[in-house]
């Protein structure tokens, strides 16, 4: 449950990646591919799990550009990811608005992201499509490695164009990569950027916009650009498959990206698809336990019970009447002392279920609202 640790972002995420703490490139585990820049390899292993179009796919046609093909290939996998979150500032709590990049990897709605890109979200959207045919999905995480920055998305939808998964271990230094996202949070459709593999196999610690310092492994060196808001996107070859997922750009140097190689997300890929997360109750609010020095600094009428700190917009607390400030001090008729009463409170129920918040306003009324649970965007406990 997100109460008083509360998270920080950006508008537009991304990884900050320091210069002076990328390591020296391990040895290169490449080796000679027998495939050619721009032609079809074998299908992965992640086939029977994840959905790849035909194998091979189609040939480029030589007398077309490559990269222009390539994007017509890929661009209706690639899906905009738009998180509703709060950030604390010295002026308090303020609601902000998180933008990054997913692909979608099975026709069911399975999509690939970054977990910095949902990472503290009281709600997640999904944009499918361009304009005009734009379609938005509340989506939900059902797996990933926070610590290797991978989150698995689901939204309720199928027919979906899925991108194939590639073989990055098989990629060679100066071999030709595009990488794809919503950079800069831009309207009108993902950015398109081109480039060369630089390096294999770097080892990079990034800060990401929740100020963590995550190190990552067997990363993707390239000189396509990758800017904020293209977290969570695709680098993919000239055959049109995922090799990488764009994670994080350099701000003291030109020409510099990293990317996660895709042979290293596989499992993890596939274990939430295997294995989803089971839906979750969710309220919809941001709470802090009711202390002595909160009840003193806002002159409020009770001594305990969860502090509404913020409510996320649309969501099953807002929509029944509850407001920032109010003081949830009881949930389907139990007592709420704390912020993790709370939690554990709704965590006994299941979305769609139909419960009651007892609250007390600023000036001491006390309220009975009637809620309808929703589905808890993220595996971390959020009421």
């Amino acid at each position: 449950m997100a109460n008083s640790r509360m998270m920080r972002r950006p508008i537009a995420a991304a990884l900050v990646v320091a210069l002076g703490l990328v390591a020296a490139a391990c040895s290169n585990g490449a080796g000679g591919s027998p495939f050619p820049s721009g032609t079809s390899r074998p299908p992965t292993s992640t086939a029977s799990v994840v959905d790849t179009p035909p194998t091979p796919l189609p040939p480029l046609d030589p007398n077309q550009d490559p990269v222009v093909q390539v994007v017509k290939r890929v661009q209706p996998a690639v899906v905009n990811v738009v998180t509703n979150l709060f950030q604390q500032t010295a002026f308090g709590q303020q609601q902000e608005r998180g933008v990054g990049t997913g692909f979608i990897v099975r026709s069911d709605g399975t999509i690939v992201t970054n977990f910095h890109v949902v990472e503290g979200a009281q709600h997640i959207t999904v944009i499918v499509g361009a304009p005009p045919n734009v379609k938005r999905f509340p989506a939900r995480v059902i797996g990933g490695d926070q610590g290797a920055d991978l989150a698995v998305l689901k939204i309720n939808a199928t027919g979906l164009p899925p991108v194939a998964l590639g073989d990055s271990n098989r990629l060679e230094l100066g071999e030709r990569v595009v990488a794809l996202g919503y950079a800069l949070a831009l309207q009108g459709g993902p950015t398109v950027t081109s480039g060369i593999v630089s390096a294999l196999n770097r080892v990079v610690r990034a800060n990401d916009p929740n100020f963590h310092t995550r190190t990552y492994n067997h990363v993707i060196q390239t000189d396509a650009a990758i800017n904020p808001g293209n977290s969570g996107g695709p680098l993919v070859d000239l055959a049109g498959r995922v090799v990488g997922i764009n994670t994080a750009g350099a701000q003291q140097a030109e020409n510099i990206g990293f990317a996660i190689a895709i042979d290293a997300a596989k499992q993890t890929i596939q274990e939430a698809i295997s294995h989803p997360s089971a839906p979750v109750a969710f309220l919809g609010v941001t709470t802090q336990d009711v202390t002595t020095d909160l009840q003193f600094q806002f002159n409020l009428p009770v001594d305990h019970g969860a502090f509404v700190v913020s409510v996320a917009p649309g969501g099953p607390a807002q929509t029944a009447g509850v407001r920032n400030g109010d003081i949830i001090v009881s949930f389907d008729g139990k007592p709420v002392k704390t912020s993790d009463d709370l939690g554990n409170l709704i965590q006994r129920d299941k979305p769609g279920d139909r419960a009651t918040v007892g609250v007390v306003l600023s000036n001491g009324t006390r309220k009975t609202f009637t809620v309808t649970l929703a589905v808890r965007p993220l595996p971390v406990s959020t009421p």
